[in-house]
């Protein structure tokens, strides 16, 4: 396999666009294409992670932002695995690199969901799970969740004062990322005196429903050379899935893919946890934060809802998750989620991530789950020296 590196990103604000999700998809590649000083023409291949096209009554998005970007004959791939489509885009564009395929490949994921309202948000998100038997039942994803996290307070005594720790740090964060969704500070306090959603997890402990996109370029190192000078390389990639519904597990207190997906990035990079200097992980809901980074092995179950209570994941902390926001406050637009993650990265490993910079970043994990678990991908990046 070919070393493959991550060339450069770019990103929409996340919120509520006026523009359509091919618009963004297409103002997030200008931006990354024009960031690393590439033609449009270098780009072998396009692949787009996108879920909810239907609400624009436009499927098949890939030929349609190839041509807008004037690159009509280059093959594109569009790619649906929940709201973890947009790393499971990046992964199989890495592959198709790392095999030698392509040289270079532009990655962009794109959502608009902002124009339509909670119930029919909230119904196409449903799609995601195992529909005939959660969400046709009534089991909508933040109640699926709220199970979840019913489930780890009962096992391991977490309380919804430490869920809501997770909830503050990341608003804090995103305060500094002017592309966040949310930049409001809350406290504790707040997050207990919000509206329930479902018991235990409340408003503020819940992400939002974002419009936006975000994409990165990915090519061989040897392309990279050619175009700049400080090369970000993708070392490790774990891709795995679980019983889609939460009634088919073991143990509602995990994320089995999480544990397996970051097993296989671990291997195939060669590090271990204590190499990693920040990650950004998939925080839908507060519990989701808690339950990645003990499945992914960063300490024992049941502890992740303490390390944000004490201090340890914030910023300047000794393990510190989702500089960037997380979903929780930089937003979710679910088909540009994964790569705008990626995004967070390739910023912090450059030091360009101004207030919110992980002091001395050099190493990073990104962690995107699909739905409750049924699919997740870890990513391993580190800059070269």
């Amino acid at each position: 396999m070919r070393k493959v590196v991550l060339l450069g990103t770019g990103s929409t604000k996340y919120g509520k666009l006026n523009v359509t999700a091919r618009e963004a998809a297409v103002l997030a590649a200008k931006e990354a294409i024009e960031k690393v000083g590439i033609s449009n023409r270098d780009v072998e291949a396009v692949f787009v992670s996108n879920v909810f096209g239907m609400t624009e009554k436009q499927g098949h998005l890939g030929p349609i932002i190839a041509h807008s970007l004037g690159i009509p004959y280059a093959p594109t791939f569009t790619v649906e695995t929940a709201c973890a489509s947009g790393s499971t885009a990046f992964r199989e564009a890495f592959v198709n690199i790392a095999a030698g395929f392509y040289d270079c490949i532009l990655v962009v994921g794109t959502e608009k969901v902002s124009h339509l309202d909670t119930i029919t948000a909230t119904t196409y998100f449903s799609y995601g799970s195992d529909f005939a038997f959660e969400a046709v039942n009534g089991a909508s994803f933040p109640g699926l969740y709220a199970s979840i996290a019913r489930y780890h307070m009962h096992k391991y005594g977490t309380t919804e004062e430490q869920l809501a720790a997770v909830a503050v740090k990341n608003h804090s964060n995103a305060i500094h990322n002017p592309k966040a969704h949310f930049h409001k500070k809350i406290t504790v306090e707040d997050v207990l005196k919000s509206r329930v959603v479902a018991s235990p997890l409340k408003l503020y402990d819940c992400c939002p429903f974002s419009d936006g996109a975000s994409a990165a370029i990915i090519a061989s190192e040897e392309f990279a050379k050619k175009h700049i000078d400080t090369l970000i390389y993708v070392l490790g990639t774990g891709r795995a899935s679980a019983p889609a519904a939460l009634f088919n597990r073991e143990n509602m207190a995990s994320i089995i893919s999480s544990k397996l997906a970051a097993e296989q990035a671990f291997k195939n990079s060669r590090l271990t946890h204590k190499d990693i200097d920040f990650m950004e992980v998939h925080d839908c809901f507060t519990i989701a934060e808690v339950i990645a980074i003990e499945d992914m092995g960063f300490c024992k179950k049941g502890e992740g809802a303490k390390l944000a209570e004490e201090g340890v994941t914030e910023i300047d902390g000794k393990l510190p998750v989702n500089p960037s926001g997380g979903l929780k406050a930089k937003g979710h637009p679910v088909g540009a989620t994964g790569v705008g993650q990626i995004n967070e990265v390739y910023e912090q490993l450059l030091g360009e991530a101004g207030k919110r910079q992980v002091e001395g970043a050099t190493t990073a994990l990104t962690h995107n789950v699909g739905a409750t678990g049924g699919t997740c991908n870890v990513l391993i990046f580190r800059r070269g020296d």
